[in-house]
């Protein structure tokens, strides 16, 4: 039987939904009390009236590829943390540079949830192959596990063999670290000869986890479960052992949207991550990731009820450049904006005798001005395009919404 890390992921959907609801206000009115930029793009936000998702739409975006330039305006945060940086345990600064805060607490990035839910418990030994410097990966993972009293070898990355002798001499019975690595490590055990049978699972991420290297695990009995999260925001989605999509975190907020807008997607179409964290330190609010993913109908199978992702499917960043010029996805939402008789589009990229060719693929439910539709591509994109009406269902269910076919053969 089944048993949960606490009784929030047994709740039902309705009061899971109320009490992230009744947070929301208490966390934008946080946000504007206590962080510069929140104070600046939410300052005719009344947040009383943010109580459901369709008033939480309408609040700005604010994407993580904006994150740069925000900190180098304004270091190290971009005025986006409600703790100053004195206060703080750890500061990392991840590839971009992008700077991450971790404040003091138990398992504060909450990757404790995803570790029992694969399995550990109090007792066993971890060996955590994640990053330890200048990424807050390592110490994800150690907090998370120090949370449930598990005891952790702190093995950070590379050093393949060294790895293998620590694995032969301390036994752990679980692994965290990119679902590759694990692969590496046990390869490079059986050339030596190193029995590694101690391991009975491992908690993944950072990397795909592909069925027939899932399989390869399968067959060894180690059971790999994946999670998702970024140094922003701490755990995102989880696996259980049903292994029927990834379950979302119980303290965060997640909205699926169309790349390139603010607009929330259906159930089952691809979209870009987004999230509000409930958290006092840096109190995200409608952070888009870049990821790719889409929400899934229905609970997992494992008796978690909170909703389920899909896993990481992309990234939603398509900015391509057409004859000198960059076109972004917010322009392509700009042309749909001004068409709402175009339920889906994907705006095609191509190469005709040595040139550059735009094409807005639309499907629509009613004949299209497509005359209309490629002016305001004109205006939009301050490039010319053409449009081409295709039936309702053609385009792929993947989130992109420019293709770049140049390179294709």
């Amino acid at each position: 039987m089944t048993d949960y890390f606490d009784s929030l992921e047994t709740r039902s959907p309705e009061a899971r939904e109320e009490a992230l609801m009744q947070a929301l206000p208490k966390q934008i009115a946080f946000a504007q009390s206590n962080s510069d930029y929140y104070r600046s793009i939410l300052r005719d936000v009344d947040p009383a009236e943010v109580t459901s998702r369709s008033a939480l739409a309408g609040l700005p975006v604010t994407r993580k590829s904006q994150l740069i330039e925000l900190q180098r305006r304004n270091p190290p945060f971009g005025g986006l943390a409600a703790a100053p940086k004195e206060s703080l345990a750890r500061i990392y600064l991840s590839p971009g540079p992008i700077a991450d805060p971790e404040s003091h607490g138990a398992d504060w990035f909450r990757f404790a949830r995803a570790l029992y839910a694969a399995g550990f418990r109090k007792g066993e030994l971890l060996h955590n192959s994640f990053a330890y410097h200048f990424t807050p990966a390592g110490r994800m993972f150690e907090s998370a596990a120090h949370a449930l009293g598990c005891v952790v070898f702190p093995a950070g990355t590379g050093q393949t063999e060294a790895q293998i002798d620590a694995m032969r001499l301390l036994r752990p019975q679980g692994f965290a670290g990119t679902p590759d690595f694990l692969k590496i490590i046990l390869a490079r055990a059986d050339e030596l000869e190193v029995d590694l049978s101690c391991l009975r699972r491992a908690l993944v991420s950072g990397g795909p986890l592909f069925p027939a290297l899932r399989a390869m695990f399968d067959d060894r009995e180690i059971q790999v479960l994946q999670c998702y999260g970024t140094a922003d925001l701490g755990l995102v989605a989880y696996e259980s052992e049903a292994r029927d999509g990834l379950i979302l975190d119980e303290q965060i907020i997640v909205e699926i949207l169309r790349p390139g807008t603010g607009d929330p997607v259906a159930n089952g179409e691809v979209g870009e991550v987004t999230v509000t964290l409930l958290n006092q330190e840096y109190p995200l609010i409608r952070f888009a990731t870049g990821d790719l993913s889409a929400m899934m109908d229905g609970a997992s199978p494992c008796g978690r009820t909170a909703p389920r992702i899909r896993g990481w499917m992309g990234r939603a960043d398509q900015t391509t450049k057409v004859k000198g010029m960059f076109v972004h996805p917010e322009q392509v939402a700009a042309v749909l904006k001004n068409h709402p008789e175009i339920k889906r589009a994907r705006l095609i990229v191509s190469l005709e005798e040595g040139a550059d060719v735009m094409t807005l693929k639309c499907e629509a439910e009613e004949p299209l001005n497509t005359d209309a539709i490629a002016e305001t591509i004109r205006i939009e994109c301050k490039l010319r395009g053409g449009v081409e009406p295709v039936p309702s269902g053609a385009l792929p269910n993947d989130g992109k919404v420019i293709e770049d076919t140049r390179g294709a053969t």
